[in-house]
């Protein structure tokens, strides 16, 4: 699910079906030190409620003024700041920055069905902001893009179009940017963790992977395991890993550990997830146990190529030794993959 501060677009909409006007701003670009980073959004109502932010404090006044305006005129805005160090300071950042901050008023007409408005300065078509939260609840990619010029919209399930090769690396690196005059805003579907095995290491991996925005699903279908006060307020999934995991269907946003130590389950598991594109699989083993599982899976069939996608023993080496610490570094690890994509295990 996704969680209050990223759910900005939803907020807009509410804002609207409660009967009030309502305006997004969105950081298009960043210079320096900034506190929010491209594509962070803020969205406010006629009656000045806000929901997110786009510098952590420092500017937001001025820009639900700028928001208030917008709502009353109709027309959009492009606003640029400059962060000083002290304000800087204010928000956990050593130094200041500038930022550029697109301020669009929501046209409340429901009747139109186009996805792009023409009309230099018009606000985004309710319709169109309707599109969006549909299709991020749907779990599917999307991709809007503003003219920055004439305010022409679209918005796209993927890389189409002269900017599809900017918008498939914003897709993966799940980065919004300034491409030729366009805001290529991307709205991924939530990251995902598949986590086999409901050991003691899970139990701070699970809220730490939901800190850090992750939908988790567990797995584990030893009913000791599975007890329900060991993971208070969570769905454990007792079906066999492999045809689990399967179901699941994991994607480029999918990350997926195994932590049963028990071959029967974490083998079948680590032979679907290598066949999936999930970003990072990981496996809880020493390297000796991990030899052995290599020898096993190669006999299943696995090249070396898809063994070479296994992280194991699983997290970063930071001598962790705790449970807790032991879920921090494959925290560590599985975003250093998701952010940094050149360090991957080709496949």
């Amino acid at each position: 699910m996704t969680s209050p501060h990223d759910a900005i677009p939803e907020a807009a909409l509410a804002f609207l079906e409660a009967g009030k006007g309502a305006a997004l701003a969105t950081v298009i670009e960043t210079w320096g030190s900034a506190p929010r980073p491209v594509g962070a959004q803020l969205a406010i109502s006629s009656d000045s409620d806000m929901v997110g932010s786009v510098s952590g404090g420092c500017v937001e006044g001025a820009v639900i003024h700028a928001a208030l305006e917008a709502i009353g005129d109709g027309q959009c805005r492009l606003l640029e700041f400059g962060v000083s160090d002290e304000d800087a300071f204010a928000v956990g950042l050593a130094c200041g920055g500038t930022i550029r901050v697109m301020v669009e008023p929501i046209a409340t007409e429901t009747g139109a069905t186009e996805t792009r408005a023409t009309e230099t300065g018009e606000g985004l078509p309710r319709a169109l902001l309707e599109d969006l939260v549909a299709r991020r609840a749907a779990r599917r990619p999307a991709v809007l893009v503003t003219d920055l010029a004439s305010w022409e919209r679209q918005l796209l399930s993927g890389p189409e179009g002269p900017l599809a090769e900017i918008i498939a690396d914003a897709l993966v690196s799940d980065r919004s940017a300034i491409a030729d005059g366009r805001f290529v805003h991307i709205h991924n579907p939530p990251l995902r963790l598949i986590v086999v095995g409901a050991v003691h290491i899970a139990q701070p991996l699970v809220p730490m992977a939901r800190l850090a925005g992750y939908d988790v699903t567990l797995i584990e279908p030893r009913e000791t395991f599975a007890a329900a006060h060991r993971f208070p307020g969570e769905e454990i999934v007792t079906d066999w890993p492999d045809e689990a995991i399967a179901r699941l269907a994991p994607d480029a946003r999918t990350a997926i550990v195994t932590l049963s130590h028990d071959p029967k389950f974490d083998d079948p598991a680590l032979i679907t997830a290598l066949g999936s594109d999930a970003f990072y699989v990981g496996a809880l083993g020493s390297k000796r146990t991990h030899g052995k599982r290599l020898a096993r899976l190669r006999a299943a069939g696995l090249d070396e190529r898809a063994l070479a996608r296994i992280h194991a023993p699983v997290g970063l080496d930071i001598g962790a030794r705790s449970p807790a610490e032991i879920a921090l570094s494959i925290m560590a690890e599985m975003t250093e993959r998701l952010r940094r994509p050149e360090t991957r295990p080709a496949h």
